[in-house]
């Protein structure tokens, strides 16, 4: 079993940042594969934002496409998405969802809790 925290939102005006950070721990040997960043905003789905794969290759929504930035680190197990020039309609809770290699090379998914983010106008 994989733990999966995540931290960094809060209350930000329109045009500020944000850092939001996820940590993955566990008492058993494993890597992170991939990490994806999702959002799910009130009386929405919940909506991929950005992810970063194995050999660091990134993909982002087009609504944030210029703004965000996603990066992890192996040797920590985190992961984070910098949030630059925020709008009123980034508001969502955030959550991480990582695929830990384990052993044998099994793949298995982990999601965090979830973190509030709120933009205001």
């Amino acid at each position: 079993q994989v733990q999966v925290v995540e931290s960094g939102g809060g209350l930000v005006q329109a045009g500020g940042s944000l850092r939001l950070s996820c940590a993955a721990s566990s008492g058993i040997m494993f890597s992170i594969y991939t990490l994806d960043w999702y959002r799910q905003a009130p009386g929405k789905q919940r909506e991929l934002v950005a992810g970063i794969n194995s050999i660091d290759s990134t993909n982002y929504a087009d609504s944030v496409k210029g703004r965000f930035t996603i990066s992890k680190d192996n040797a920590k197990n985190t992961g984070y998405l910098q949030m630059n020039s925020l709008k009123p309609e980034d508001t969502a809770v955030y959550y991480c969802r990582i695929t830990a290699v384990q052993s044998m090379g099994a793949m298995y998914d982990y999601w965090g809790q979830g973190t509030q983010v709120t933009v205001s106008s």
